[in-house]
Formats: structure tokens, C-alpha cells, sequence
């Protein structure tokens, strides 16, 4: 009968550990663990940036030279199996560590790893070079021997001391990032545990995870969630719950950007913690929800149901995420998706409070408010909610959103209006006055909105001028805002077919120009507005030229332009062609000589236009209707007020005048 037989090839080192991790605070993690599962009670890591070190010292009880070679060396030895190696023998701690393969990933940060170790007196020590290992894996051996230490460089007296050189990550993270992320790894560091950690001499703690101030709700699930209550000073509300079989907390803050930290770390996440060590980096992401309320929320959930020494290892290779398909798994995930739905309605109910709440601190919306009855006062109280929901985090912004949230309220408070016009008879035509009164009034807030923006536009464009950049800036804009030339030019209503063709037939006329003709002008573009068809030719800031040979030129355009409209049956329509200059005319020697050019282009309905004369004419035409437009309805003086609780700027032109359960299935 035919005999088989399987091999491991040291290979699977790469696979287990050395290329797994990818993170300096997830590797040092993995040393804290197994200090902790040592009986460690004082833990010591001191980086050297300099010298591209890292070295990690703990009181342990240490290894003996069997341990070394039986436990330590041996990659996948399972501790948790041996007799009596399931709970420290000190503290009774229930180890953490399972796979043994947690020291393999020294190997991800650095290319060499000293190990030195106390116990009973005896004292060994040994280096590992990744080199090496990598020799060995190429040849196919299955040992690996590291080299040993002489007695005289050994300098540990007790317990465990690594060394980590040849740092092939650079070590950009502070200390205090570092003690962050070390204290947000785990849950058992702290003198009621007999277990802590220093970096650099300074003292990991609970305080460095640097949640609880960030919080605004609050929702609690054991001792481990009211511990993390007593961190949080400036908490709206909380509420303590239950969750079968789990510890820990979630909660939500105030403004989304509080979510990302200093260091740049995403704190938008639910991570999940098994015997007092991170287990799974985010449990939110595994679900679904669309919500905005998820992008405000954080937590920590404790499950040590997850973990227990007579059942499968619930952890994957990396044990920084969880095995999904485990039934263990799916029932928390069950559990906390019914409480994240409850979160939900708790959460966009808090909001939608605080919202109004928020929008009352603008005495003209207090007043406006004040005044609204019935459906329109819930309406209102609802958007307000949905506002204060929407991730801004500049209060100006949310303050902006208020005003333009009261205008599309009582647009369709207008709309709602209306429906009255049918209820008009002989004896109430004083209803018409009212309903169209009101159409008034929020037709001029909405049009000074858009002259506002207008006249931010302009003022862009002003500054532009100075700083001598506005050519592309004026080509982008003009086009595209045919106001800045006539008020009363709204927008573009060609056809795209019609411009196509006039595009074809001015692209012919251009082949024909010289050089120099081509160089002085920036584009010319044809655009149907008001009514009428225009042509815009743009020329550069800095060319001079002079009336005949603009003349000359636009004629040409205006005739393919004539013959184009002469095939759609559209000989009559008004033509109107503006050149855009940024000198004026040579010609202009004199007054009289000007009022001469100008009577010549408007013989061919064509005009000239400087680039700054375009600009302040703009600016004067919308800026007098801002201070000639008093009449101020009740609308628009709501609008105003908003506008003046903001922040001033100059651009910006303002308006006149209990507990409950949740079972583990």
C-alpha cells in the first residue's frame, strides 16, 4: 500500500507573520499580549528614532532555555492546551494568546530580533536575522537555528527583554500617538489590572484612547461602558442598556470630523474586543446602513463569549478581524444590527431636539418660528432636525443651511397657498392680496440670492484683474454668465445642433486667419439668450487693435452666423455680436472719435466691451439693485436678519434692512 506523508516548508513563515502585519502599534500589541500572558505587571518600550530601535521589557515570569526552544521557537505551539497554561498562575489571567505565531510578526517592522530571558535563576538570550531566515526558506530546511548570546551580553535579570533592530517601517508615530494607539488595543492596562505599560518612560492609560470627550450620546452595556461614562464630561444624553454576553459602549458625536483624530486614524468604527485586545478592527463596516447617523457614530464592544479555550479558534491568521461565517459571530453581528437600528431612531430623534434648539439661537428664526401653528411648526421642527443631522462641521455652514432651509420651507409654504385661490369668493378677494403679496415677497428673497451670488461672481473677477490672470478666468466665466454682459441675459438656449453648426462654419473663417489674427484672440463663441443671437469674441488682455479690423472681422461671422438662420427660416431674429478687449481701440484717440467707432459697430448691431469696464458695469448694475430694492417683505427680512447673524464678509453682500434588553440569539 502506498505510504504519504505531508511537509511544512519554513515558507509559511511568510505567510503566518513575517509579511502579515502592517503596522508598528499592531506588532507592538502582540509583544504587550504575550508580556501579559507572562504575568507581567510592568511593561517597558523605549523607541530610539536615532538608532532605528525599538526595545520591549517586561517583569514576567520569563523562559527558561526548554521554554525557549519548546514554546517561543515553536511557531504554532498552543499554549491553551497544556495543562494548567490556559490561566496565568499569578493573577489568573485567561491568556490571550492562541495561535502561537503572535512573535512572527517582529518580522514585519525589523530585519533583526534579539530576545534575552530570565527564569529560576537561569538566563539565556538569542538572535534572529530575517536574512537568514529567508536562506533557509529558499533552501528548503526545515530548522532554523538562531545564534546564541554569550552569558556576558545578556543584561535581563528578570522576565523578558526584545530588541528589535534594523527597522525596515520608520517610525513616524509620536509618543503620544503611539500611547494612543497602544491604549486603544487594549482594555486591561491600568493598576486595577496590575498591568502597565510605558512608552518612552511615559504611562499608557485609559485616558489616552481619547474617546470620552468626543462623545454627545451615549449608550452603555456593562461595567466596561460606565468606566468609559466617567471619561465622557460633555455628554447630551446616555442611556444604559443591555446587550447579553457583551460589555462595552457605543456612541455618537456632536460634528462628524471629530471621528478623525490627530494622527490621522478613522475612529468611524465599532471595533470588538476579546479578553481585554482588539479582535477586529471595525465591526460597523460588516453592515449595510445607509444612515447619516453612522457616519457619527464609534464603540467598543467587549465579547469574551468569542473566545473559549474548548471551542474553534473564532480569530484568523492575523487576529486583527474576526472568522464571519462562526455562528458566535453572526449572533453579535445580529445583536448589534438591532441595536444600531435602535440607535438609529434614538439618535435621529436627539438630533432633530437639538436642531431646533440650534436654530433657535438666531433670534429671527426664534421669531419666525414663534409665529408658525400646527403642521407647519412640526414641518419646520423636522427640517431644522435634518439639518442638524447633515455632516457639517462649520457652524457657519449649518447656519447657511437654516437660511436656505427657511427659503425652500416657505417656497412650498407658497405652493401650499395656492390651493386656497379656490376657496376665493365675492366675499374674501382680500385673499388675493395676501396669497399674491407673499409671491412677491419670496420672489425678491430668491432674486437677491441670486444677485448675491452674482456679485461674488464679479468680484472674483475683480481680483483676477489685479492680479493680472484674468484672460482664462474671463473665458471660463463669460461664457457661461452672459449677465456679466446683460442683465437681462439669463442663460444660453441654443440648441446643441444649432451651435455645432455655427461652430463648423466659424471654424472655416478661422482657418483662414493669419498667424498674428489668430494669437490676438482668446475664442469666440456663439450663444442664443433673450431672444437673440450672440456672438462673443474674447480677445487677449494685451492686444491692441482698432475699429475697422474688428469690423472686418465680426462681418464675417455675422454672415456665415445670417446664412445659417436664413436655412432655419430665421432671417428676422436679432443678432447682436459683443467684442470683449482688454485695451481700448487705438482709434479711441478722443471722445468724438469714439462716439464714431461706436456708431460704426452698431451699424452692424455689434459692440465693444473692456475687460474691466464688463466688470464694474456688472457690479454697478446688481449692486444697485441690492440698495434701491427696500422694500423688504416678511420673507425677506427673515432672510436679512439670518443674513446678518453670520459671520461678515466683505464678498458677501448682505440684505437691506431605564434599562432595556437586546438578546444574543
Amino acid at each position: 500500500m502506498a505510504e504519504f506523508e505531508m511537509t511544512l516548508s519554513l515558507n509559511v513563515l511568510n505567510h503566518l507573520g513575517i509579511n502579515l502585519y502592517s503596522n508598528v502599534p499592531a506588532i507592538l500589541a502582540e509583544v504587550v499580549a504575550n508580556a501579559w500572558d507572562a504575568d507581567a505587571e510592568h511593561v517597558t518600550i523605549d523607541i530610539s528614532k536615532d538608532d532605528a530601535t525599538i526595545v520591549i521589557t517586561d517583569d514576567g515570569h520569563g523562559m527558561t532555555e526548554s521554554d525557549i526552544n519548546s514554546k517561543f521557537l515553536t511557531v504554532g505551539y498552543q499554549r491553551r492546551e497544556a495543562a494548567g497554561e490556559a490561566v496565568t498562575p499569578r493573577f489568573g489571567r485567561r491568556v490571550m494568546g492562541r495561535k502561537g505565531i503572535g512573535k512572527l510578526s517582529l518580522f514585519s517592522i525589523a530585519d533583526e530580533v534579539e530576545v534575552q530571558s530570565a527564569r529560576d535563576g537561569e538566563r539565556n538570550g538569542f538572535t534572529m536575522k530575517l536574512s537568514d531566515i529567508r536562506d533557509k526558506i529558499k533552501g528548503g530546511v526545515g530548522k532554523y537555528v538562531p545564534e546564541s548570546l554569550a552569558k556576558t551580553d545578556l543584561v535581563v535579570t528578570k522576565g523578558t527583554r526584545i530588541v528589535l533592530r534594523n527597522l525596515r517601517k520608520k517610525l513616524n508615530n509620536t509618543e503620544s500617538a503611539l500611547k494612543r494607539r497602544l491604549a486603544r488595543r487594549f482594555s486591561i492596562i491600568g493598576p486595577e489590572f496590575h498591568f502597565d505599560v510605558h512608552v518612552n518612560g511615559a504611562a499608557v492609560s485609559p485616558e489616552d484612547r481619547d474617546y470620552g470627550h468626543k462623545l454627545q450620546y451615549l449608550w452603555h452595556y456593562g461595567p466596561k461602558g460606565v468606566a468609559l461614562r466617567g471619561q465622557a464630561k460633555k455628554l447630551d444624553r446616555e442611556s444604559a442598556r443591555t446587550i447579553v454576553g457583551v460589555d462595552g459602549w457605543i456612541g455618537t458625536v456632536r460634528e462628524a470630523g471629530a471621528l478623525k483624530d490627530d494622527g490621522g486614524e478613522n475612529l468611524n468604527r465599532i471595533v470588538v474586543m476579546v479578553r481585554g485586545k482588539l479582535a477586529q478592527e471595525d465591526i460597523l463596516e460588516r453592515f449595510n446602513e445607509g444612515g447619516i447617523y453612522t457616519k457619527y457614530l464609534m464603540g467598543e464592544i467587549h465579547a469574551d463569549f468569542l473566545d473559549v479555550d474548548d471551542e474553534e479558534d473564532i480569530a484568523t491568521s492575523s487576529r486583527q478581524s474576526l472568522i464571519e461565517d462562526d455562528p458566535r459571530y453572526e449572533a453579535l453581528k445580529e445583536s448589534i444590527g438591532v441595536e444600531l437600528k435602535y440607535i438609529q431612531s434614538q439618535w435621529t430623534k436627539f438630533r432633530n431636539e437639538t436642531g431646533t434648539a440650534a436654530a433657535m439661537e438666531i433670534p429671527a428664526v426664534k421669531d419666525w418660528f414663534g409665529e408658525l401653528v400646527g403642521d407647519d411648526k412640526k414641518r419646520a421642527a423636522t427640517l431644522f432636525g435634518r439639518i442638524n443631522q447633515l455632516t457639517v462641521d462649520d457652524g457657519e455652514q449649518r447656519r447657511t443651511l437654516i437660511k436656505h432651509g427657511v427659503l425652500a420651507f416657505e417656497s412650498l409654504r407658497y405652493r401650499k397657498n395656492l390651493d386656497a385661490l379656490q376657496d376665493i369668493t365675492l366675499d374674501n378677494l382680500e385673499l388675493f392680496g395676501v396669497i399674491f403679496g407673499h409671491h412677491d415677497d419670496l420672489e425678491a428673497t430668491l432674486y437677491h440670492q441670486i444677485i448675491a451670488g452674482r456679485i461674488r461672481v464679479v468680484k472674483a473677477l475683480q481680483q483676477k484683474v489685479d492680479e493680472n490672470v484674468l484672460e482664462k478666468v474671463i473665458q471660463q466665466h463669460l461664457f457661461n454668465h452672459l449677465w456679466l454682459l446683460d442683465p437681462s441675459w439669463e442663460r444660453a438656449t441654443e440648441t446643441q445642433y444649432m451651435e455645432q453648426r455655427v461652430e463648423t462654419e466659424f471654424a472655416k473663417i478661422d482657418a483662414g486667419l493669419t498667424d498674428d489674427e489668430k494669437k490676438a484672440r482668446i475664442d469666440i463663441k456663439y450663444r442664443k439668450t433673450g431672444g437673440r443671437h450672440v456672438i462673443i469674441e474674447l480677445k487677449r488682455s494685451g492686444v491692441l487693435t482698432n475699429t475697422d479690423a474688428l469690423l472686418q472681422q465680426v462681418r464675417k461671422y455675422r454672415n456665415a452666423l445670417e446664412k445659417l438662420l436664413g436655412e432655419y427660416g430665421q432671417s428676422n431674429d436679432a443678432v447682436e455680436i459683443v467684442c470683449v478687449v482688454g485695451k481700448p481701440l487705438s482709434d479711441w484717440t478722443s471722445d468724438r472719435a469714439k462716439k464714431a467707432s461706436e456708431d460704426q459697430m452698431k451699424f452692424i448691431d455689434s459692440r465693444v466691451v473692456l475687460y474691466q469696464e464688463l466688470i464694474e458695469n456688472a457690479y454697478r448694475a446688481y449692486r444697485e439693485y441690492l440698495d434701491t430694492d427696500k422694500e423688504a417683505g416678511r420673507v425677506f427680512s427673515l432672510i436679512a436678519a439670518i443674513e446678518e447673524s453670520l459671520p461678515a464678509e466683505d464678498d458677501l453682500p448682505v440684505l437691506a434692512s431605564s434599562a432595556e434588553k437586546t438578546q444574543v440569539s
